[in-house]
């Protein structure tokens, strides 16, 4: 098989989806790589470690692409790429279909086989592939840390002769993989830590981690989650009821981090201006899900904004490419597991039809978008 290894270049993502690690592995799997040239450099990785590796160092993504079977991207290459691929190829990332629909159409019209990892499904036999657990796992650990460092304070108690620090008061609304981590994060680094969600099964994750439970709890909350684990939309009645809750609770928080998705839809709003009007000087709101739209009133995608009462707004991009290489490493690594799906015996590509996780995430296939999210 001849893969391709796409630059994603953007303002915003300096990820890669193969490492030299797996790549020299597919190399010794028979398959031969193309590597963009600096594709890697913004994650660690140059290309001379992708030539140590036995991978061929191409000029472009079109370049890479003409010739491939299969193209490994973080974000799809964009729609340009897709005339630069052959009939019958695949190409693989994070692609957003419901907001790049575009790109998607594209890729059926010329008989393109698009996968979206994101729509890989949720089931035992898939979890070595699934890149929305892996790189939600590290965003929420950054989240915290860089709230940490724009917070200016410690997050520990402190007891010194000059006197005691009181400990950091940390609320995580969302309680995900990435609301996980950023709960464990803040708890290991001394803050006393709470945390909400509307899923039931979130409450006894979060207590394992050390931290308290905060949600309105009535016959509604016992059955709001999906059969693949999401969080469902709540109605206007428990909202109302949630958000007098959190309202009380945000008062008294030094930093705040919110994660809450749901996927294919805006995100929810949970805090509004009265709620950060309420909060002390100094205090610290992430809002992770601005690209989405955002869970909190005010915040604006890749800013910091510093409100009237002196609560920073933070509005940071894409959190896994703030740590590249090690979310490329994880990125890679489920891309590496996901390839034996679409690989027949003898090393040439041809996607297993009949597996439950090529049909979750196929986009097209043979000039036709096939994905019922999508049609």
């Amino acid at each position: 098989m001849k893969i391709a290894v796409l630059k994603d270049a953007s303002d915003t993502e300096a990820r890669v989806a193969a490492t030299p690690e797996t790549v020299k592995g597919y190399v010794n799997s028979g398959h031969k790589v193309n590597v963009v040239k600096g594709a890697g450099e913004p994650a660690n990785f140059p290309d001379s470690m992708y030539k140590e590796a036995g991978a061929s160092i191409v000029a472009s993504n079109s370049a890479a692409a003409k010739d491939a079977d299969l193209v490994f991207s973080i974000t799809g290459g964009g729609k340009k790429l897709i005339s630069s691929l052959k009939k019958g190829a695949g190409i693989t990332g994070l692609l957003s279909p419901t907001d790049n629909m575009d790109f998607v159409k594209a890729c059926a019209k010329a008989g393109v086989t698009a996968y979206a990892l994101e729509y890989i499904p949720r089931i035992s036999r898939a979890q070595s592939m699934d890149v929305l657990s892996s790189q939600s796992n590290l965003s929420g650990y950054r989240a915290v840390v860089e709230a940490g460092s724009i917070y200016g304070r410690a997050f520990p108690m402190m007891m010194t002769a000059a006197g005691t620090v009181a400990p950091a008061k940390v609320f995580i609304m969302g309680a995900g993989v990435a609301g996980l981590q950023a709960v464990a994060t803040a708890r290991r680094l001394g803050a006393v830590t709470t945390a909400t969600d509307v899923r039931p099964a979130a409450k006894e994750q979060v207590a394992s981690l050390g931290a308290k439970f905060i949600a309105v709890e009535n016959e509604e909350f016992k059955e709001a989650e999906t059969a693949g684990g999401y969080a469902k939309q709540m109605s206007e009645e428990y909202q109302k009821l949630q958000a007098e809750l959190t309202a009380t609770h945000i008062s008294k928080q030094d930093i705040v981090v919110t994660t809450a998705l749901i996927p294919g839809r805006p995100a929810p709003r949970l805090i509004d201006k009265n709620m950060i009007a309420s909060m002390r000087p100094g205090s610290v709101i992430v809002d992770m899900a601005v690209e989405r739209g955002g869970n909190v009133e005010g915040s604006k995608p890749g800013e910091i904004i510093t409100t009237k009462n002196g609560v920073k707004l933070v509005g940071l991009l894409n959190w896994p490419s703030r740590m590249a290489s090690d979310a490329s490493n994880m990125f890679s690594r489920n891309l590496k597991n996901f390839l034996p799906l679409v690989t027949a015996e003898d090393g040439s590509y041809a996607p297993n039809w009949d597996d439950e996780i090529v049909q979750g995430c196929a986009l097209t296939r043979d000039g036709e978008i096939i994905h019922e999210r999508l049609k």
